[in-house]
């Protein structure tokens, strides 16, 4: 009988922290790498994390608790990134250990600013794991739903079905449902593209625009996202599936969602600088609108992409979010 894998979590941010609870509820032993030195000792003393979801309580005998890098990256089997995009190569600079043999499962939701690369990519080109051994984890789910145990419903990516199940069983649970996908690198660009919608959607909202556009803007948002994940990965995939627009609606519409609140400020005014330091978690959509629009420019044949288009003319170009939104209404249908 073979062993159990042994996984870890890198990352101590809300949805680090809700991956991290999923698995408590199925395995004895849980490895989670945190680079700050006080959340760790705070864990330990105390049985939550100090600044993300402070409500979940663990059970310390189940998590063997790490603030060095490749002492959890050499214990674990499969290894679970949770590191925001902006962050993780520098994270990733300080491995040593050779992690070719690993699982390694993305929940980062973003593209690594420094390479372009989508981090399932990043990790296969610089770091030499196949890519039948990289996987990625999509929702619709937010991580504050997870705390309260609300039913909520996984995606797990991965070309190897049988390692995609293993993780879909270690994360399913009575309120966590799990299926699996061969899509890896449709279901990563969508999960990072949603992130720039909710952003839309939040400058949508703090410029005043009602529910009616609201559905006009997520009904152009997925197909727009069709063709950019068309362009870049042509495969038989069905786009309304949760994975795409099941996520997408929740990062577009929910109150938990971090890119609308982020988007919402910029529409009421904010700069980038100022809505980024009111945050006190990271808006991926941010740093995920740069490479998506550079990506797509870079394209031979780009696809359109009006509402990539527009986000970025604020977010990068300093441009209106006014003006810039009354020219995005007259492309919508």
């Amino acid at each position: 009988m073979s062993k159990p894998l042994k996984y870890a979590v890198f990352g101590a941010g809300s949805w680090a922290t809700a991956i991290v609870k999923m698995l408590s509820e199925n395995l004895n032993e849980i490895g989670w790498y945190m680079r700050s030195v006080y959340t760790k000792e705070h864990l330990l003393r105390e049985q939550h994390n100090p600044n993300y979801l402070s409500s979940v309580e663990f059970h310390l005998e189940q998590l063997k608790l790490s603030n060095d890098i490749n002492e959890m990256a050499d214990w674990a089997d499969v290894l679970i990134f949770v590191i925001p995009s902006a962050f993780i190569h520098t994270e990733l600079e300080k491995l040593t250990v050779d992690i070719s043999s690993k699982t390694v499962v993305s929940a980062v939701k973003g593209i690594v600013p420094e390479t372009g690369l989508l981090v399932g990519e990043h990790f296969n080109e610089h770091y030499n794991v196949p890519f039948e051994s990289i996987a990625v984890i999509a929702g619709p789910c937010h991580a504050e739903e997870v705390a309260l145990e609300r039913l909520s419903y996984l995606t797990i990516s991965c070309w190897d079905s049988k390692k995609a199940q293993q993780i879909a069983d270690s994360l399913s649970s009575d309120y966590i449902n799990t299926k699996i996908s061969d899509d890896v690198i449709g279901v990563e660009y969508g999960v990072m593209l949603k992130n720039i919608y909710a952003i839309a959607a939040g400058i949508a909202h703090g410029l005043g625009y009602g529910d009616n556009f609201q559905s006009i803007l997520m009904s152009n948002a997925i197909r727009e996202m069709k063709r950019y994940i068309k362009k870049v990965h042509k495969m038989k995939r069905n786009i309304n599936n949760s994975a795409y627009l099941g996520d997408l609606l929740v990062t577009g519409y929910s109150t938990f969602s971090r890119n609308r609140m982020f988007g919402n400020m910029i529409g009421k005014g904010y700069t980038v600088k100022s809505a980024q330091m009111e945050m006190s978690m990271v808006a991926e959509g941010f740093y995920a609108t740069k490479s998506a629009y550079e990506m797509n420019e870079k394209n031979e044949k780009k696809a359109d992409t009006p509402i990539i288009d527009a986000v970025y003319e604020i977010l990068y170009q300093n441009k209106n979010p006014k003006k810039v939104f009354k020219k995005l209404t007259e492309k919508l249908d």
